[in-house]
């Protein structure tokens, strides 16, 4: 098993607090509900419809977990299955239920301590890296609490009336995006809890080959390049759909020409930069980089190991040989950026990969399709391809603010603005992210040794 550490992720600091609440309540004896039957429907026309596929969904992804599984902490990037569960429903109570429905009381007020995250203007909040402490409540009881804040939310969507209100639209649609977010949260983290377990459990046990191919198939199909010619383009979220904060405002940005590959870098070509000495080479490195390889004794992706020879890697399907055609995943922007420079190439801007990208339809290997793994491009796809699911891509931009960008008032401005630093950009999803959850101008952001989410890498160069 790799012994590679992982680090930080977003608003870690911010989810420190030095004193602990009064023993939570006990658990419910009440059996662990189940979720629907439908887990991959895509959410419904209106906010109530989209609530209630969109809740089921989170807990369709625990279906196959033991209640043990769902209360580990493996790191501190890392929260328990539980917590999420827990936390997605205080946000819904937090922003809408208590200031928005009369007469709603929270089944626990303890609550708000035990499952805010990162929101300081809400209150008081329990230390991150102890989310693992919090025996009670128990799984059975914050499934109780699910259900307590889903009668809640029942209880508005019927104040028909309420919903012309579009400030109240707006936190429905933050709150639906949020648990988005928190689903894939949920099978990044429970990868990493079942990684560092010695028996290496599945999460599930569908099958992870593509089409019947042998792993010694060559790469999937040569790199080609995709020219644009550049000059000056609106970038941004337009149109009437649900955007964060940080999409917006829409504005000009100038473009150098330049060609961005036609497709996400592989195992294989990864393969290549190991064998050259990549991990030993600091020419190849940011400083920074460089450093931290030196500092956590990096020498491959995270969740390779060689065996016997092999190089393996650890699926939420399990352990399986590395293939050559699969995109290289789990990379910290650190190792993109030297791979990009090892291939004579650069990484993206965020402003050339939404360019690229614009007008293309959301369709790829996202979380409806159930497989969680990045999928081999097919040898005879032709243009631009695998932009939206497989894995998140790295871009070189810094996450910063567009042109014009105000964060919203009160706690909830502190979604994102506030992580304006230290962090970089990526674009595109990848296959633990819902296809519904995302759009060519979503910015995702980590800092840049972050490596325990989906991420990856296609190449970019200058023109001209």
């Amino acid at each position: 098993m790799s012994s590679r550490p992982l680090t930080s992720s977003p608003g870690s600091a911010s989810d420190r607090t030095s004193t602990s609440p009064d023993d939570p309540s006990k658990a419910s004896p009440q059996a662990i509900p189940t979720a629907s039957p439908a887990p991959f429907a895509l959410p419904g026309p209106d906010l109530a419809t989209r609530y209630q596929e969109i809740r089921a969904f989170t807990e369709y992804l625990t279906r196959d977990l033991e209640v043990e599984d769902q209360v580990v902490q493996s790191m501190e990037d890392v929260s328990p299955t539980k917590w999420h569960l827990a936390h997605t429903s205080w946000f819904w109570e937090a922003f809408l239920l208590e200031p928005r429905l009369p007469g709603y009381e929270p089944l626990d007020p303890r609550y708000s301590y035990l499952f805010n995250s990162y929101y300081v203007q809400a209150g008081e909040r329990h230390c991150r890296d102890q989310r693992g402490y919090i025996s009670r409540p128990g799984v059975a009881r914050v499934m109780e609490y699910r259900r307590h804040v889903d009668e809640g939310m029942h209880h508005l969507f019927e104040r028909g009336d309420e919903l012309d209100d579009p400030d109240l639209r707006y936190l429905v649609e933050l709150g639906l995006n949020h648990e988005q977010q928190h689903q894939e949260l949920m099978l990044t983290d429970i990868k990493h809890v079942f990684s560092v377990n010695p028996i290496r459990p599945a999460y599930h046990g569908g099958p992870l080959e593509d089409d019947g191919q042998s792993l010694d198939h060559p790469s999937a199909k040569g790199s080609e390049w995709i020219e644009h010619e550049g000059g000056v383009h609106h970038l941004g979220h337009e149109g009437p759909g649900f955007a964060y904060d940080n999409e917006l405002p829409r504005h000009r940005r100038f473009i150098e020409p330049f060609a961005i590959a036609d497709r996400l870098v592989t195992c294989g070509e990864f393969l290549e930069f190991m064998e050259d000495g990549g991990y030993e080479r600091p020419e190849l490195w940011l400083s920074q980089g460089w450093a931290t390889l030196q500092e956590k004794g990096w020498t491959e992706p995270f969740y390779w190991e060689r065996r016997d020879g092999i190089w393996t890697v650890f699926t939420l399907a399990g352990l399986k040989e590395v293939d050559p055609r699969e995109p290289v995943c789990h990379l910290s922007f650190f190792e993109a950026e030297a791979f990009a420079r090892w291939s004579g190439a650069r990484l993206p801007t965020e402003a050339e990969w939404e360019l690229a990208a614009a007008g293309r339809p959301v369709e790829g290997n996202l979380a409806e399709a159930g497989r969680f793994h990045p999928r081999a491009c097919s040898p005879s796809a032709a243009g631009l391809q695998q932009l939206f699911g497989d894995v998140w891509e790295w871009t070189r931009s810094q996450y910063e603010p567009y042109p014009g960008y105000r964060p919203a008032q009160g706690a909830v401005g502190e979604y994102n603005g506030k992580f304006m630093c230290n962090q970089f950009v990526l674009r595109g999803g990848s296959c633990v992210t819902s296809g519904s959850h995302l759009r060519a101008s979503y910015r995702n952001f980590f800092p840049p040794e972050a490596c325990w989410q989906f991420t990856g890498l296609r190449l970019a160069r200058d023109l001209g």
